[in-house]
């Protein structure tokens, strides 16, 4: 172990996950180091978009470090990226699986599949990952239109992806200004000081962001005076994402452990926390990021709102509790390894669920784009 950071390697690649190899993924010519030298702001970046013929999306996995995109025009290649976290955050997996559906089209007719062989495809897109409800979302909103895979289906798949795709910034935009307003009303101390966790920015979104949103929002008002970012381990979304959305952004801000949330919390620090979600139960349970619970516990002890920022299309009315919710179990070596160095002994286990479930009672709103409902309240979804 070396120097005050402590870790050598991997040039800010986050363990397992890392570049892929697959057909149907380029991304060698994606570069764009604008960013790095202040040329660029996060509304001028997408994390998901349609390049003409590939879903053009920002490789997540080399963040910081380098800004780099992959076009997939696969299906293989494309539940590698989501399995991969080469993108992530609910409502862009929900953009993700509507234009999977036209991926799979457009692949389906270069090599001849049958119908039943593209609703095979299909469905490998929908079970890519199994927490986030948008992911199948996205592809149901869709799958109506598909008519066989005909030309004629394609572009109307196409153009119903695109809609989810402005619909979905548009309602962000919106989940900020709703988000904004609950919390100045609510929140005495001016201006007001943040705790996030994980990343809701625009790289898990099609644009602007969710909890980032509200964040984004505040600080347009002049209402906002930091932001506390975890670095959310074992793959540092916080550190690696949400950070470097803010610095674009000039948004002050710190990374801090994960450890460190509950005394920035309950040591009085911070006025509200502020997180995404990646499915809400019928009953108003949260899932998101594993580490979202211990900050809800934290802000009910402290008495300060802990606020759910996430668009109506991840409300799940199908699934009745947090209970129902699959957790999806990660493999052990991202916990095990930094930068793909092992910091844990061989024979040592590496237990990693991608996401806990926080009560409903513990959770002081939920904005959506169209509503915010308090909760802990009464107020379900």
């Amino acid at each position: 172990m070396s120097g005050a950071g402590g870790m050598p390697g991997a040039g800010g690649m986050p363990g397992a996950g890392g570049m892929p190899g697959a057909g149907g993924m380029s991304g060698a010519g994606g570069m764009d180091s604008r960013w790095q030298h202040g040329g660029m702001r996060s509304d001028d970046l997408r994390a998901v978009e349609w390049a003409g013929a590939a879903i053009r999306l920002i490789d997540q996995r080399l963040l910081p470090v380098r800004l780099a995109y992959l076009n997939i025009d696969d299906v293989d290649a494309l539940v590698e990226a989501v399995r991969g976290l080469a993108v992530r955050g609910a409502p862009a997996l929900g953009a993700v699986g509507a234009l999977g559906v036209v991926v799979a089209m457009r692949q389906g007719r270069r090599q001849g599949w049958s119908a039943d062989r593209l609703a095979v495809e299909i469905d490998k897109v929908r079970r890519a990952r199994p927490t986030a409800v948008n992911l199948a979302w996205g592809v149901d909103r869709v799958l109506p239109l598909v008519a066989g895979g005909t030309p004629a289906g394609q572009d109307a798949v196409l153009s119903a992806a695109l809609e989810l795709i402005a619909e979905d910034e548009a309602g962000n935009h919106e989940i900020g200004r709703l988000g904004a307003d609950w919390i100045l009303a609510r929140v005495s101390r001016r201006p007001v000081r943040v705790l996030t966790h994980c990343n809701a920015g625009f790289l898990a979104t099609c644009g602007w962001g969710t909890a980032l949103g509200v964040v984004r929002e505040l600080h347009a008002r002049g209402a906002l005076e930091v932001v506390y970012a975890d670095e959310t381990r074992p793959l540092l979304q916080g550190s690696r994402l949400t950070a470097w959305e803010l610095a674009a952004d000039a948004i002050p801000h710190f990374v801090q452990a994960d450890a460190a949330a509950a005394s920035t919390i309950v040591g009085g620090l911070v006025d509200v926390a502020i997180i995404g979600a990646d499915r809400v139960a019928a009953n108003g349970d949260i899932a998101n990021k594993v580490g979202s619970l211990g900050v809800a516990l934290a802000c009910q002890d402290a008495g300060i709102p802990f606020v759910v920022a996430a668009p109506e299309s991840t409300l799940d009315p199908a699934t009745a509790t947090g209970a129902d919710i699959q957790v999806e179990l990660r493999d052990g070596e991202e916990v095990l390894c930094v930068g793909g160095v092992r910091v844990a002994p061989e024979g040592s286990r590496g237990f990693n669920p991608a996401f806990d479930v926080t009560p409903a009672r513990l959770v002081t709103a939920l904005v959506t784009q169209a509503r915010v409902l308090e909760v802990s309240a009464g107020q379900l979804p």
